[in-house]
């Protein structure tokens, strides 16, 4: 299975590209689709979002993962098997949330380069291929280079920042929910916010924060748009206040 998390757009030409790529090199792979809304140029909210997301695919996964707008300049390629599971990326912080979290991790270092190379596209030429073999069972030797780790590292901890806004307008943190008392009430700009289980706990256009399905703080409004209601944005900074 390899699994697609980019900021491509779920209504441009990229996606298809790359499972084009994908499927001249596996024609069998089963390819699920992610995500193709992360926060474009956002590799920190997308770093957030894998970790919170790859738990619920099995061992041996093989995770797509790019969100590169330094593609072509001085960053690096780069391949990881995290607690049994692949992910190929650009080394610029998306795949570290996942690694600083795992049990075990090995890290390589993807030296190949196709002979057809897109400046703008690595996510076609290069990061496909080479998830079409893992995913194949086939490691490429003499394509990978073992390396200590990452270059850029955004640690384990959590984000107190939204990471994502869904179309229904809820707003996404990078905070997981275990160590948060439910008597907290989440802080940003001039509002404080109470918990409620779900949506219908609340009076309709009441805002309110809850654990989502993926164990993260989430900003809602019952029956409306909390991202409009509110004024949130990806990258906003919360707290959290008695």
């Amino acid at each position: 299975m390899i699994v697609l998390l980019t900021d491509f757009g779920s209504s441009d030409l990229y996606a298809g590209q790359v499972k084009a790529a994908i499927l001249a090199h596996a024609p069998d792979a089963v390819i699920v689709d992610l995500l193709h809304d992360v926060p474009a140029f956002s590799p920190k909210a997308g770093a957030h979002l894998l970790a919170a997301l790859a738990p619920q695919f099995p061992v041996g996964s093989v995770f797509f993962a790019v969100v590169d707008p330094g593609v072509g300049g001085q960053r690096d390629a780069v391949a990881l098997l995290a607690d049994e599971k692949w992910y190929v990326g650009p080394d610029n912080g998306l795949l570290s949330v996942v690694a600083a979290r795992s049990a075990s991790c090995e890290h390589w270092r993807i030296a190949w380069r196709p002979r057809n190379l897109s400046c703008s596209f690595h996510g076609r030429d290069l990061f496909a291929p080479v998830a079409a073999w893992l995913d194949h069972g086939t490691f490429p030797h003499g394509k990978l280079e073992d390396i200590a780790e990452l270059q850029v590292n955004y640690g384990s901890a959590d984000l107190a920042e939204i990471i994502y806004l869904d179309h229904y307008g809820n707003a996404m943190t990078g905070l997981r929910t275990g160590q948060i008392s439910r008597s907290a009430k989440i802080v940003f700009g001039c509002h404080a916010l109470g918990y409620a289980r779900v949506f219908s706990d609340v009076p309709a256009g009441q805002a309110f924060w809850y654990e989502n399905s993926n164990g993260l703080v989430e900003i809602a409004v019952n029956s409306g748009c909390a991202a409009e209601k509110l004024g949130l944005r990806v990258g906003q900074a919360i707290s959290f206040g008695c």
